[in-house]
């Protein structure tokens, strides 16, 4: 009996990707560079909302990449829209605009970039984006707040959760810092953050900070003024958290604190 013909190797499967850009020069560039670059196909490009619910209802998408601002639909929108699909692509957020970053993660974002992309960047985002496909289980959760994205000069940086020390408020913006010494100002209330990190062993601690309780090392009383000490910085801790800083101390056994 003759051997039965080896089976074909299995061909890699191919990402596609749509571009959502009204600026005919930034969505040509990125397409350019999905294609000969990355070597995703298809690569399909629209100007608006539009055009991209006509790609959208002729075939799905691996990864969607949505610039913000854009007529009729923005691109907040859009991905409002993108993700209550029966299957969500990933969504990459392409702009010149850095302010818009924190609610493109509450979207589930997978990453937001800034104008002008580099292909290093984008090798990055397009990690993260196919990452998240079916045909790749071992993704992670969908933790949006997990990381936190943080502009400097020009790039994008992720801060994660557990290596932030403590936040403090600075009008508009927080400044997060962390175990490597450094502080990024990012602009999102501070209660925002403390909504989302409360059940990751943050507490709020007066109404200009909120700290990480696993680095308090201190509970101090002087002269009535209460603070705790993190990383060898004394912060303040209100009356009106007083008691609760207090509790949780106790809760946790570290009776050591003075």
């Amino acid at each position: 009996m003759s051997p039965l013909p080896a089976s074909p190797p299995a061909t890699p499967r191919t990402a596609s990707a749509l571009v959502i850009d009204d600026e005919a020069p930034a969505r040509d560039e990125l397409s350019y560079l999905l294609r000969t670059t990355f070597s995703i196909a298809p690569v399909d490009a629209a100007q608006n909302s539009s055009d991209a619910f006509r790609y959208l209802q002729e075939r799905s998408y691996d990864v969607v990449f949505l610039d913000v601002r854009m007529p009729a639909l923005n691109g907040i929108e859009l991905g409002n829209i993108l993700r209550r699909f029966a299957t969500p692509p990933a969504i990459v957020f392409v702009t010149a605009f850095e302010e818009y970053a924190v609610r493109a993660f509450e979207l589930g974002a997978c990453d937001y970039l800034l104008k002008p992309v580099s292909a290093e960047r984008l090798s990055t985002a397009l990690g993260r984006a196919l990452k998240r496909s079916p045909d790749h289980p071992d993704s992670p959760d969908d933790d949006p707040f997990a990381t936190i994205p943080v502009e400097t000069a020009g790039r994008t940086r992720f801060i994660p959760r557990e290596q932030v020390r403590w936040v403090e408020a600075e009008g508009d913006y927080v400044r997060l810092h962390t175990t490597e010494g450094g502080a990024h100002l990012l602009r999102m209330p501070i209660s925002h953050l403390e909504e989302r990190w409360s059940s990751y062993g943050f507490i709020r601690i007066h109404r200009g900070f909120l700290v990480q309780f696993k680095h308090i090392t201190e509970f101090s009383v002087t002269n009535g003024v209460h603070a705790v000490t993190v990383a060898g910085r004394s912060l303040p801790v209100s009356r009106r958290h007083v008691r609760d800083v207090r509790d949780r101390i106790l809760r946790a056994g570290r009776r050591g604190l003075t």
